[in-house]
């Protein structure tokens, strides 16, 4: 989006050109010249791009997309006005600030993306979006160009991948564009003080339409096949991602500002960018450390941090809340039976489906191997019952698809969980000993034949439920 979202979900092959092993001879060229001049010569082979191992509905969309994106910016460029020196100028300044930020972030930026598995935001969008409203569109996808040139040059990608990105980008900022030029003032250092908040609310719906377009765009690429968990989040990004977006789109009005009435100025936001991507790479790293990479859900560092917060609340406001403890049944099975990948392949499934069987206040995490672990706030013991009951239920009726040890499709069917449930206050007052209670219960449960759920009960055995 305005910033470029960029798709690099695992379904999405990606390409990593290695560099040809270096024998030591004389003049032989360093490694990553032999793979930047490996990765050109695969750009030139379509036939080996990594594109036509992707699903067919995804290669479809992605080959219509972009030759419809070649018609609409061929007539954008035959209906564009005239380049001006003061253009060429505003276009040298943009590319020139580009540039430093591109290569002042490249390792960061390269760390960033490939700690992602489905949407990336990069932040050198920031100067396409002052280019999308103040330049001609030829002027505007030589930006494009350079910008994109050189983020592919840095990070080799699949070609396909580079041209999907760009194409998106250059009719994004067409549309944001044409929007500007039929609804906005004919010169932004012409607005009077008295039409200052129509053009400001003007500029803000141009950004808009150039993030919602990629956004749009690149997460139906996704959900075709370019990531294994078709969640919203994966496709159109978490809350983090969006609030980047909107920042950089916001940015990005800034540089538009600066550039007509104070154009030295936008050297500052420079360093603004370079601050940025500092700021998101920390961000991600604490996100990262918060989350369990298997299954996208909290891990227990993260877990515990959100759900004590959720029981506190819960504890001050009187309201009722309870701690889940999901054990999955012979787990130990699937492994056994179809390998390490397809277990991973069920643990990736439970833990989307806890997410969406779940209200948006719970707190979902893994507690480690086959067991999640679920804080329920704000419920009375009869929503708890309906709650753990809808969850085993869910699971129980789940087709999880997978491969053999040999690398043919199966599904995975009929599967159970033992659920343990301890309810607050009764069975303990801190998360610690909810926690505690819960895991008794599912080992009551477990030791009870499994496929059950019980509740913690103090003293005494575990209530079934």
């Amino acid at each position: 989006m305005a910033y470029a979202r960029h798709n690099t979900g695992r379904g999405i092959a990606a390409d990593h050109p290695s560099g040809t092993e270096q024998t030591g001879t004389a003049g032989a060229a360093p490694p990553a010249r032999e793979a930047i001049a490996h990765g050109l010569r695969r750009s030139i082979r379509p036939s080996r791009w990594s594109l036509w191992s992707q699903p067919k509905q995804m290669i479809v969309f992605l080959l219509l997309w972009d030759l419809a994106a070649c018609g609409i910016l061929a007539f954008g460029v035959s209906t564009a006005r005239t380049v001006t020196v003061l253009d060429w100028a505003r276009l040298a300044a943009l590319a020139g600030c580009a540039t430093v930020h591109i290569q002042l972030t490249r390792k960061q930026e390269e760390r960033r993306r490939n700690r992602v598995a489905s949407v990336h935001i990069d932040l050198s969008g920031v100067w396409v979006v002052p280019a999308a409203l103040l330049l001609p569109i030829q002027l505007t996808l030589l930006l494009i160009l350079i910008v994109r040139g050189q983020r592919w040059v840095n990070s080799r990608r699949a070609p396909h991948k580079f041209l999907f990105t760009s194409f998106t980008h250059a009719v994004s900022a067409l549309l944001a564009q044409r929007f500007f030029l039929a609804f906005g003032p004919a010169s932004l250092d012409a607005v009077a003080p008295s039409e200052a908040f129509g053009a400001s609310a003007l500029l803000l719906a141009a950004g808009a339409i150039y993030a919602g377009v990629q956004a749009v765009a690149i997460g139906v690429l996704l959900a075709l096949g370019g990531t294994p968990q078709r969640t919203v989040k994966n496709v159109l990004g978490n809350k983090t991602d969006n609030l980047l977006d909107i920042a950089t789109v916001g940015v990005g009005i800034v540089a538009t500002v600066l550039l007509v009435h104070l154009p030295p100025a936008i050297v500052i936001l420079v360093l603004v960018g370079v601050i940025g991507n500092r700021l998101a790479e920390i961000s991600q790293l604490q996100e990262d450390a918060r989350t369990d990479s298997k299954t996208g859900l909290m891990n227990m560092r993260g877990w515990t941090d959100t759900a004590r917060r959720s029981l506190d609340r819960a504890s001050r406001n009187g309201t009722g809340a309870a701690v889940l403890m999901i054990d999955f049944d012979y787990f130990k099975w699937i492994n056994d039976s179809y390998g390490h990948p397809a277990g991973d392949d069920v643990l990736r499934h439970i833990g989307s489906l806890l997410g969406e069987v779940t209200r948006p206040s719970d707190v979902v995490g893994r507690f480690g191997g086959e067991e999640f672990v679920v804080l329920l706030p704000n419920i009375d013991d009869a929503g708890v019952r309906t709650a753990a009951h809808r969850i085993a239920e869910e699971i129980r009726s789940a087709r999880i698809k997978t491969t053999t040890k040999h690398g043919g499709e199966t599904t995975v069917t009929d599967r159970t969980v033992s659920i343990g449930v301890a309810l607050h206050p009764q069975h303990g007052e801190t998360l610690d000993a909810l926690l505690s209670a819960a895991d008794a219960a599912v080992y009551e449960a477990k030791e009870r034949g499994r496929d059950q759920i019980r509740f913690a009960t103090a003293p005494g055995p575990a209530a079934s439920i």
